[in-house]
């Protein structure tokens, strides 16, 4: 067996991440099981099971990135899976609700250390003409998770909610491994290990950044609760605010950045970073609506409502193979735009559609075109706007800026999610909120499509539109031939 191959390379790098996804996706089913299991927790504590670690995950994606950037990302990359890995272990073994929780706050920290250095090995060991098909496929995993975590989920939880902690150690243990026998040593590590470095700085940018990012996401979390205008969520607001400015002055002035200045004197970073924020946001609303729209609207049990939802999300990796054929002679900004638009055409339809009284409650008519449409936008944009961000990147900042894309996605689903809630607690009507869904996409097109002006007065050798001469497709990366 051929182990340094780049269909290992890719197996490895983007089966890490494809756990964490599906995890995610695993523990929103066991809300009920939880309640039985810890009687005398109320709702509010039981999903600190996942707030914690929405918290946790967003505000050490970028320190952790950065000390990635540092050690080198093989061991980045393979302290997060063994750091994640002993989080599900302990918190399938976990007596209380108080150690289930910190269990996934160690889950978190894993998941912030692996998720960029995974996308970082990418873009540093995939030669750079087939990174793009390397981002696409790492892209396509997440759709893959979305598709298969409420329906394995409900499977699993039909067993035990633990036996969805239980899944992730032999798992975790195969991708340290593989990873052992598959990724090379970067010799450039260790010098930078070696280097001196403004270490008390850095901590201290790493403390800020990581504060004001989970404040910000508490605040999100926690704004319809408290009331967005409510003394406690306007101090945390400010705090916030007040952490990400001092971080901004103090990181400017650092000799080691945390986010290093180079990455959006990228405008092709910078115009990618956003466009992902902004997509998020759509894309975090609309699967919260359908799911809402199938459970609370239609009556759809968990498993039924997962079955339900899987189509959409399947259409990522469909999606993914089929562009990947062509994709190394298109740009990936017209792709994002359109990915963009397709997504706001599916949720019009499935707007219009639930105001019709005859189709409101099929999901033959109402329900799967639209989605099924929204499937074929995601599968587009999310990849394109990796690798139309990252591709570029030098390995010195990959990880870092791999980071920050992650983070903005993670921002943008909080965002997503924040003001749908917000949207429909002020009582407009569901088939109205998907039109507000449809015009965040918009804006998520309008922000990609000015990725088009940037490459063209960037325009370098190896731009991901202009194909190299010479270069032979590796057969052995699926969809990039």
């Amino acid at each position: 067996m051929e182990f340094n191959s780049q269909k290992w390379l890719l197996t490895v790098a983007c089966g890490a991440p494809f756990l964490v996804a599906l995890d995610l996706f695993v523990v929103n089913v066991a809300f009920d099981q939880l309640a039985h299991e810890f009687p005398g927790a109320d709702l509010g504590t039981i999903s600190w099971t996942l707030s914690a670690y929405a918290i946790a995950f967003a505000a050490l994606l970028i320190p952790l990135g950065s000390w990635s950037d540092r050690v080198g990302n093989r061991r980045g990359f393979i302290t997060g899976v063994l750091v994640f890995t002993a989080g599900s272990a302990l918190a399938a073994a976990a007596p209380t609700l108080g150690v289930l929780i910190g269990a996934r706050v160690l889950q978190a920290v894993g998941a912030a250390a692996l998720t960029p250095a995974s996308m970082s090995l990418l873009v540093t060991s995939l030669p750079a003409h087939r990174r793009a098909a390397g981002m696409r496929i790492w892209a396509a995993t997440s759709g893959m998770a979305a598709a298969l975590g409420p329906v394995v989920g409900g499977v699993l939880v039909e067993i035990s909610w633990r036996m969805a902690f239980v899944i992730n150690v032999p798992l975790g243990i195969a991708s340290i491994l593989l990873a052992l026998r598959v990724f090379a040593t970067d010799p450039e590590a260790a010098q930078r290990r070696r280097a001196p470095g403004p270490v008390v700085r850095t901590l201290l940018c790493s403390v800020l950044l990581a504060t004001a990012s989970a404040l910000a996401v508490l605040y999100l979390i926690n704004g319809d609760s408290w009331g967005w205008g409510a003394p406690t969520s306007i101090v945390v607001l400010v705090a916030a605010v007040v952490c990400a400015a001092v971080f901004v002055v103090v990181d400017r002035r650092a000799t080691e950045a945390l986010i290093p200045r180079q990455l959006f004197d990228d405008r092709r970073f910078t115009v990618g970073a956003m466009a992902m924020l902004i997509f998020s946001v759509a894309f975090a609303a609309g699967l919260l609506n359908a799911i809402l729209l199938l459970q609370q609207d239609w009556g759809y049990s968990v498993l039924l409502s997962g079955l339900a939802i899987a189509p959409g999300p399947l259409m990522v990796p469909v999606v993914t193979v089929l562009v990947g054929r062509r994709a190394a002679h298109i740009s990936p900004w017209p792709l994002a735009a359109l990915g963009s638009l397709i997504w706001a055409a599916g949720s019009i339809v499935i707007g219009t559609s639930t105001s019709v009284v005859a189709l409101h409650d099929s999901y033959a008519a109402c329900f799967l075109p639209g989605w099924l449409l929204g499937g074929i936008g995601v599968g587009l944009t999310i990849p394109a706007l990796l690798a139309g961000a990252t591709q570029e990147l030098s390995s010195a900042v990959a990880a870092r800026g791999s980071a920050v894309v992650t983070m903005g996605r993670q921002f943008g689903t909080t965002i997503g999610t924040s003001v749908l809630v917000a949207v429909l607690a002020g009582g407009l009507a569901r088939s109205v909120s998907w039109w507000i869904i449809a015009a965040i996409a918009g804006a998520a097109a309008l922000t990609a499509y000015a990725g088009v002006t940037v490459t063209t007065r960037d325009r370098g050798p190896h731009n991901a539109a202009t194909p190299v001469p010479g270069n032979r497709v590796d057969p052995s990366i699926p969809g990039a031939q």
